[in-house]
């Protein structure tokens, strides 16, 4: 994704998470942490965690780290799968999976609600994704996805009905909205869900309030 639009969907997750007043974070797929870096950076955050498959990856994360000025944030890294993630991350403040769920066999997406949401029961998730109906501004053909690595992408619609399922199943209040630029017919590059934990049963669904894109 161009430069500007990746920008911007790390903004708008950086958003959510200052919102919420976040002091402990997982980010579930770091990657080479460009999310990471940023929250260790501004130094909000007490504990972060970064998790990731790709020991290269995190590799290059950690010589990130290395090169900026001492963080008052506390950062680990662990080279696990998200799907076993271990139980002493139950109970984080915020869990963030940013354009990771599309590299998931369609098999595993269950394995992954029960043990976010399931096990793990961050008191937010924020979970990005690429909009299949932006591809066509971004010259993807029909065909294709966008990476060679990804196993599905959804459009908005899908992955509406996704989220409020597995927010109904576990007892979290969700809302979803189009980020990284908004065409008025095709949505932004990517979405966004965020469930927050409900704290009664009859908060289960979409927030109150809050618009479903």
């Amino acid at each position: 994704m161009t430069g500007f639009l990746h920008q911007q969907r790390l903004d708008a997750v950086l958003d959510v998470i200052r919102q919420r007043s976040t002091r402990s974070l997982l980010d579930l797929g770091c990657g080479d942490g460009d999310l990471l870096v940023a929250i260790a950076r501004e130094g909000r955050v007490e504990r972060i965690v970064g998790v990731d498959l790709c020991a290269r990856s995190l590799a290059r994360l950690r010589a990130r780290l290395a090169a900026e000025e001492p963080a008052r944030s506390e950062v680990e890294l662990l080279h696990v799968s998200l799907l076993d993630a271990p139980d002493r991350l139950r109970g984080f403040d915020c869990a963030v999976l940013v354009e990771t769920i599309e590299h998931l066999d369609a098999g595993q997406l269950g394995a992954f609600e029960r043990t976010i949401l399931g096990r793990l029961r961050p008191q937010t998730l924020v979970v990005t994704t690429p909009n299949a109906e932006f591809n066509v501004l971004l010259g993807v053909p029909a065909h294709r996805f966008r990476h060679p690595d990804h196993r599905f992408e959804w459009d908005r619609a899908r992955f509406r009905a996704w989220a409020y399922g597995v927010a109904g199943r576990h007892r979290y209040a969700v809302s979803c909205c189009d980020i990284a630029g908004r065409h008025p017919q095709l949505g932004g590059a990517s979405q966004m869900a965020v469930f927050d934990l409900a704290s009664t049963e009859s908060s289960v669904g979409a927030r109150p309030g809050t618009a479903i894109l």
